[in-house]
């Protein structure tokens, strides 16, 4: 199929305006950013051949970025658990170790990191210690209930074919 050129006739708001008053859209059927597109227009029209302006990029820059580059590099593979938002990742376990131990005295930044290390090492073991007791309730719930249902009458089994006989 060719290619269509329709992004270069009107912006994405003039179509939708368009489509609405010939009654091709409904009006009930409008886009969610139609009404604050039409209450808050840009300065500027969104064009495809308006050029690009020429602004600098700022650059940020944060302090625990530095800390972070430096457990990243220590630590290759970490994984983060997207679902878990209960607990920290190990970067932010990280970071928090570092700050505390920086915080309290003088040491020297290689040996803060191999601190803060043992500390994130140890907070982890924790969390899977806890996660593998939790994880024993579950699995004696799971036995109580087929014990449970050991215990229960067995259930009658009924043969259709004789039923019609």
């Amino acid at each position: 199929m060719a290619s269509s050129r329709l992004e270069k006739i009107g912006t994405i708001f003039s179509r939708t305006t368009g489509l609405i008053r010939c009654n091709a859209m409904k009006m009930e059927d409008r886009p969610l950013w139609y009404d604050v597109y039409a209450a808050f227009p840009p300065p500027l029209e969104p064009r495809f051949d308006r050029p690009a302006p020429n602004i600098s990029v700022k650059q940020i820059f944060y302090e625990e970025d530095v800390v972070r580059a430096k457990y990243h590099k220590l630590m290759r593979n970490v994984t983060v658990n997207l679902s878990d938002n209960q607990n920290q990742t190990q970067t932010q376990l990280f970071i928090e170790a570092y700050n505390q131990i920086k915080s309290q005295g003088a040491l020297d930044d290689d040996k803060i990191v191999e601190v803060a290390q043992d500390i994130v090492r140890d907070k982890l073991k924790e969390r899977y210690e806890s996660r593998r007791e939790s994880v024993g309730l579950v699995k004696s719930f799971e036995v109580a209930t087929e014990e449970k249902k050991e215990t229960e009458q067995p259930k009658v089994k009924v043969d259709f074919k004789n039923i019609f006989e």
